[in-house]
């Protein structure tokens, strides 16, 4: 698949997960708030400021920026996906953050000028982008110099069993081809040195990179299931197109692997890489 095909895929996948992700906001604030706060941590916006978020889904990051810039900055919330642009657009809305501004921006070619933001956020966005390259580029050329990049990827496939079990389930059934760590995914920037990789080809300066865990919490199988089919990206695609024999099996043996279940739910434990560096 070339990169305008995949990213016309990718687009219909994301357009698709709009309302998952808009039903699931609080849920994402909530367990991923240690890879926010991190990403924000290592970003140190000052009063002022002009913070963009790439890929930023609903906006959960771009949104706790905006208090730290306050009044007189500027954050601007975008993603290449109409959808989750418009979900964004309402939550701030209703947050009353007349700070921000939601646009549709595509992360490999950005329209902005050069040198027009001072900081750039981007949470669980670069490693599923057909060309990474040209978008830390991109990222590099709209940062004033001195300016920082803070951006969150999935560790290593051991530390995220959320991802690897119904991956691993598809795959042995032919349903997706075996994990290619140099093709986009969930996983793909998970080893730290391709990670480094990417800031260096950009003119980064050397990236600091923090794993920090986290936890996914699910009520029980339906839960779990749901947040797959609904959230879950590529999974929920794949699963989205299997009739109805077969994605009753692919559940039946992703359900058969979760961790035990408790009365009040089960954990999967999860792991991110945040890696920030000055432009």
């Amino acid at each position: 698949m070339d990169t305008a095909e995949f990213k016309r895929a990718s687009h219909a996948v994301w357009e698709a997960m709009a309302s998952g992700w808009d039903e699931r906001h609080a849920y994402f604030e909530e367990r991923a708030r240690p890879v926010a706060e991190r990403m924000i941590e290592r970003l140190a916006p000052n009063p002022g400021d002009t913070v963009l978020e790439l890929a930023a889904g609903t906006g959960v990051v771009g949104f706790a920026a905006a208090e730290l810039v306050g009044p007189s900055g500027r954050v601007v919330v975008s993603d290449f996906s109409e959808a989750m642009v418009e979900t964004a657009t309402r939550r701030a809305a209703e947050l009353g953050l007349v700070n921000v501004e939601c646009r549709v921006l595509d992360a490999e070619r950005l329209e902005l000028a050069d040198a027009a933001v001072d900081g750039v956020l981007c949470r669980w966005g670069y490693m599923l982008m057909g060309d990474p390259e040209a978008a830390f580029r991109e990222t590099h050329r709209v940062l004033r110099h001195g300016g920082r990049l803070s951006c969150a990827v999935f560790a290593r496939p051991e530390q995220n069993p959320w991802v690897t079990v119904p991956s691993r389930v598809l795959s042995e059934r032919g349903h997706m081809p075996p994990p290619d760590a140099a093709a986009p995914g969930i996983l793909a920037l998970g080893d730290p040195a391709r990670l480094r990789a990417r800031f260096a080809e950009a003119r980064f300066a050397e990236p600091e990179i923090d794993e920090v865990p986290f936890v996914w919490r699910f009520r029980d199988a339906d839960d779990y299931w749901d947040f797959l089919t609904d959230a879950a990206g590529a999974i929920a695609m794949v699963i989205g197109r299997l009739d109805d024999d077969e994605r009753k099996r692919v559940r039946e043996e992703i359900c058969a692997r979760l961790p035990s279940s408790a009365a009040d739910g089960f954990d999967f434990p999860a792991a991110s890489l945040v890696a920030s560096a000055a432009a």
